[in-house]
């Protein structure tokens, strides 16, 4: 028994509008010396933090389904939010780039940080690299007044806005990473891999909702949910209602989750505050196979990657998500160097 490519909904996939920011497929990579410390004979690496656009990372494969969206709707202007150290906004901003669309980055200072590789380090000169304009807010009410505003400036103008949410995950933005998880069986099924565990994270819930609908619809797919933003609870019923949503866009049922484990232990204190097992994670990727990671998402998995470890048994097949951010490791720049002298 391997994947079920004949029943997955190829056709309803492709009929929904996107734009090709290209880079696809990511590569699958074999870890053998990340495996052989962790006691996995058959580790890998789906490396979405190569694609050439923006630095890379997850949130692209989101952004072809908002953008084909936004170019759908006539919008010139697209709106986003999220952390001062977004990873979604920089994507958000090189993407809009490539597409000749104006970017405006509304961000909050929601993480307890400081500091001047923080607030002025990392993601934030990517951003206005690619051309994106950047607000910075206190807190959520003037996130709110600031949208208003734009959205006004918008209209007195004569442009058209089109609305991403954080981290690019609704119903629609999950539909990237069901396109993903049907890339990865795909890229298994030739190396002669017919059953996985896929590792991934949960943040604003788009990417973990895509993959537990993909996997679900193709079989042979367990999945592993690290939550690195919410706690378990919040997670398992914000992912129940992204895949549900998803579903519905595609004219599918949505699967039962008895494929999917959730966790949180890794979570630490919460929201882009990095922990020992942390920065000890970053280390072993590192210097096992010269793989940098983030200490907000990435970083956040791979400890629950060493976590678990241990429940696979050890002939059977894991898959690491890379979803990418490492520019934003340079706004924890002080953290970064005291963790490698380690």
């Amino acid at each position: 028994m391997t994947f079920d490519f004949a029943g997955f909904p190829d056709t309803a996939l492709d009929s929904i509008p996107r734009v090709d920011l290209g880079g696809w497929p990511t590569p699958l990579h074999e870890a053998p010396r990340l495996g052989e410390a962790l006691g996995l004979r058959n580790l890998w690496l789906k490396r979405d933090d190569v694609h050439p656009l923006g630095a890379g990372g997850n949130k692209l494969r989101k952004l072809e389904f908002h953008l084909g969206a936004a170019r759908e709707a006539g919008a010139d202007t697209v709106i986003t939010f999220g952390a001062l150290q977004t990873n979604h906004g920089r994507q958000t901003a090189a993407a809009c780039a490539k597409l000749g669309l104006r970017c405006e980055l509304v961000l909050t200072a929601k993480v307890p940080r400081d500091g001047e590789a923080y607030e002025r380090g990392g993601n934030i000169p990517l951003d206005k690299l690619f051309g994106a304009t950047v607000h910075v807010c206190a807190d959520g009410e003037e996130t709110g007044r600031t949208y208003d505003r734009l959205v006004a400036e918008a209209a007195a103008d004569g442009r058209k806005v089109f609305t991403v949410p954080v981290g690019g995950s609704n119903d629609l933005g999950a539909l990237g990473y069901v396109r993903a998880t049907r890339e990865l069986a795909g890229q298994l099924a030739e190396r002669g891999v017919e059953r996985a565990h896929l590792v991934v994270p949960h943040a604003s819930g788009g990417t973990a909702a895509g993959v537990t609908l993909a996997a679900g619809l193709l079989g042979q797919l367990g999945v592993g949910v690290a939550c690195v933003s919410h706690p378990l609870d919040e997670a398992t019923e914000n992912l129940r209602d992204l895949v549900a949503g998803a579903a519905k866009l595609l004219g599918v049922d949505a699967p039962p989750f008895d494929h999917v484990r959730l966790g949180d232990s890794t979570l630490g204190p919460g929201y882009g505050i990095p922990t020992d097992a942390v920065w000890d994670a970053l280390r072993l990727f590192g210097r096992t196979e010269g793989v940098v990671l983030d200490p907000v998402y990435s970083g956040k998995v791979a400890a629950a990657l060493v976590e678990w470890a241990g429940h696979f048994a050890p002939d059977d097949h894991v898959v690491f998500l890379h979803t990418g951010g490492m520019p934003g490791l340079y706004g924890y720049a002080p953290e970064f160097a005291a963790a490698v002298e380690g």
